[in-house]
């Protein structure tokens, strides 16, 4: 993902609940579905990248903790385009609040 909303929260809410908010205001306000999340690992704390909301949390450590960049990822985009789906990624699973 290059592109995407820079989204900050340091309140005492789940990481669920933050990434809920960021995709809701994400879609009202481009009018799409994010497809992913970058977050700083310690914003993890300890769980798995995984899913949450639809969207796909992942690690990054060129994002700062408490900000959440979120966005469509580019072969994303080239899928919807194609509107064909890849077989090859493996299934995520849903982090648990």
């Amino acid at each position: 993902m290059e592109i995407g909303m820079l989204w900050f929260d340091d309140g005492k809410s789940s990481m669920k609940e933050k990434v809920s908010q960021a995709v809701n205001f994400y879609q009202g306000k481009f009018g799409e579905t994010p497809t992913h999340c970058l977050v700083h690992p310690s914003t993890l704390d300890g769980k798995q990248e995984g899913l949450i909301s639809g969207v796909n949390v992942r690690k990054a450590r060129n994002v700062m903790p408490n900000h959440y960049w979120i966005g469509v990822d580019e072969s994303s985009k080239k899928s919807r385009k194609k509107k064909k789906v890849k077989q090859s990624e493996p299934a995520l699973q849903e982090i648990a609040a």
